[in-house]
């Protein structure tokens, strides 16, 4: 029987450097905020930093999702959750719920698909034996 699939979960404010004019998210802010959480959890996957370093081995996005479904603004607090959703021999994939801490509204949904690829090469290479059926 396949174990709970990792998750884990990061929190951030809202910054100036995150808001356009009108002092809301942009785009790339939350992209930048899924990343960090996505560091996280890759770390539970057995891919820190250090690692990822010493190997050159590194989970390469290749496809993005989002839906953004309401705006954040300056100085809002928002809670990112990540889970490995989906495990294949070649690619897994991570969803990404952004909720607003004061009042729990959904704010981001998303979905990314990463592939291994070994460095400097950049060839990719399929993931670990047992992922599949350990969390598949």
């Amino acid at each position: 029987m396949p174990e709970p699939a990792p998750t884990f979960e990061t929190r951030e404010e809202v910054m100036f450097f995150d808001t356009d004019c009108g002092q809301v998210v942009h785009n790339l802010a939350y992209l930048r905020m899924i990343e960090t959480c996505r560091t996280r959890l890759a770390a539970k996957l057995g891919m820190d930093l250090r690692s990822m370093s010493e190997t050159q081995l590194y989970p390469v996005v290749t496809r993005t999702e989002i839906d953004y479904k309401r705006p954040a603004r300056l100085g809002d607090w928002l809670v990112i959750r990540g889970r490995l959703a989906e495990v294949s021999t070649a690619r897994f994939w991570c969803t990404f719920e952004m909720t607003r801490e004061s009042d729990g509204c959904i704010i981001v949904n998303a979905r990314q698909a990463l592939a291994l690829v070994q460095m400097p090469a950049g060839k990719p290479v399929r993931l670990p034996k047992g992922w599949a059926e350990r969390w598949g």
